[in-house]
């Protein structure tokens, strides 16, 4: 059976710094990504996020931090199932950086399936509000995924 892994990646016209502090700090998340945090990402650490649409936490356990270079920690990206997630920190120029990022590994059955579709657009979604936010102060996440609250 073949495995399935998530790659995607975008410019950010930002230093490899500064997207790196985006990625790592709760404050500069909460303008793209999530809605609270229970700290500060710190290789080694655990954490929990909330997303603005969902009321419970998503444990993150993070792995590795090499800063302005790379980020990586599980957390449990398809039900039941903790997936590693890497994000990757290339300079372009002085200030312009691509972000890379991978998550994975699942079986390309139903389940699997149906999280790399999912998670993929999850993946794009986080890379344009990232974006959008360093580069424009724009929180493109805000209000968008409403629909997916519980009633």
């Amino acid at each position: 059976m073949k495995i399935l892994e998530i790659k995607t990646a975008l410019q950010i016209a930002k230093s490899k710094a500064e997207v790196y502090e985006a990625i790592i700090d709760p404050e500069h998340m909460k303008n793209y990504f999530i809605a609270e945090s229970s700290g500060m990402m710190e290789e080694g650490k655990s954490i929990s996020w909330k997303f603005p649409e969902f009321e419970e936490y998503a444990p993150v356990n993070v792995l590795k931090l090499v800063p302005g270079e790379f980020v990586s920690f599980e957390w449990e990206g398809a039900k039941d199932k903790n997936l590693l997630v890497e994000i990757s920190l290339t300079e372009v120029s002085k200030t312009s950086t691509l972000v890379k990022i991978k998550e994975g590994k699942m079986k390309a059955d139903k389940m699997g399936i149906q999280w790399f579709g999912g998670n993929t657009e999850g993946w794009a979604n986080f890379l344009a509000c990232l974006k959008a936010y360093l580069e424009y102060g724009i929180n493109l996440r805000k209000g968008g995924f409403d629909f997916m609250k519980k009633k």
